[in-house]
């Protein structure tokens, strides 16, 4: 996990990165919230697909960005990694 974190400061570091990043902070945190949830609970990509019925490229292209989820589709991984799916509006900046 220590080499993600670095990895993500280090990209941070240009401007036309943070500013991309910015625009798509809440995909990239949830992205970064499931990867650390799954990892937490020890799962590898395969294993958390297996558990909600799915298959890992499945896993990889959600963890890449590169799948749309739906939000019945997130609760299933929430419910996987043992956790309550929580989404809410907050004002524009």
């Amino acid at each position: 996990m220590n080499n993600y974190k670095n990895f993500k400061k280090e990209l941070l570091k240009k401007p036309a990165v943070k500013r991309a990043y910015d625009n798509l902070e809440s995909e990239y945190s949830l992205i970064e919230t499931i990867i650390e949830k799954r990892i937490n609970c020890g799962f590898t990509q395969k294993e958390l697909a297996k558990k909600i019925g799915t298959k890992q490229p499945v896993i990889s292209r959600l963890e890449s960005g590169a799948y749309n989820p739906s939000v019945k589709f997130l609760h299933r991984v929430a419910d996987a990694l043992n956790e309550n799916l929580t989404i809410t509006f907050t004002k524009c900046k």
